[in-house]
């Protein structure tokens, strides 16, 4: 059940991931008790389709609980509570609670270098999670650090292809595009993009987050026709794999709208 609802939470399919959540998280807790690892984990599935779901006060309290009992169950150090920080540090960057997300997320890289290897893909992960949180806080030169390290190791260790390699390219883009180097961003997007069509599918959340990505690079360097396009494109195939209600449709609604105003000479 566990296995099916985290195929659907890779769909975008949050509603029937959810249903399944919640059955493996009460059965368990039931069967093997609050703070068997295994209930733990099935908490943090649902945890993870609410935050897809944007439910961050949801995600939050269950976050909380996983991390306060791994660290009871398994010590501070194991790689399950390693996962849980980075899970709640997650949660808080999405609530732009950027303080104790980046106090998470540094503990989260410096256990992960000394347990696991600096060049471990739970290390590499935890770097572009305290890159993105550097990120949203304007810091971009340290943010552009981490992200060229993730990005060159994963590739080296993942290949050029493989999705988190493909993540890594994406922030590292982010970081560019941020600070106004238009080409730069725009080169590594559309290969993110490209790639993710050819390996997850034209209308994998993944790929429709890449098409939103490089339409901003373009209407921000002045390519205003194709930005357009390429967002119109973007939403409606968001409307129909998120839905109407999803908070990444809501969000290019809005800027859709912006845009297609912007086009005919009026302000908004």
């Amino acid at each position: 059940m566990a296995n099916l609802a985290s195929t659907y939470r890779n769909q975008g399919r949050w509603e029937e991931a959810e249903h399944l959540d919640v059955q493996v998280m009460e059965t368990r807790k039931m069967k093997l008790g609050v703070d068997h690892p295994s209930t733990l984990t099935s908490m943090a599935n649902l945890a993870s389709t609410y935050r897809n779901q944007g439910r961050w006060e949801e995600a939050e309290h269950l976050d909380v609980q996983v991390m306060e009992m791994s660290k009871t169950k398994l010590g501070v150090d194991h790689p399950h509570m390693l996962t849980s920080m980075a899970n709640l540090a997650s949660t808080y960057r999405n609530q732009s609670r950027w303080e104790e997300a980046e106090h998470l997320d540094v503990q989260v890289m410096e256990m992960s270098k000394t347990k696991l290897g600096v060049d471990h893909p739970h290390t590499l992960t935890s770097m572009a999670n305290l890159s993105s949180t550097f990120w949203n806080q304007g810091r971009w030169e340290e943010a552009e650090h981490l992200d060229m390290q993730a990005m060159e190791t994963r590739k080296t260790k993942l290949g050029v292809d493989h999705p988190h390699t493909l993540t890594s390219m994406a922030n590292l883009a982010s970081t560019y595009r941020n600070q106004g180097r238009w080409e730069e961003a725009e080169q590594l997007e559309m290969q993110v993009m490209e790639t993710r069509k050819t390996k997850l599918g034209v209308d994998h959340p993944s790929t429709l987050t890449s098409m939103e990505n490089l339409a901003f690079t373009w209407k921000s360097s002045g390519h205003n026709t194709r930005a357009l396009k390429l967002l119109r494109d973007c939403l409606a195939k968001q409307k129909q794999i998120l839905g109407p209600n999803h908070h990444h449709t809501l969000s290019n609604s809005e800027t859709l709208l912006e845009w297609e105003t912007e086009e005919l000479g009026f302000t908004t």
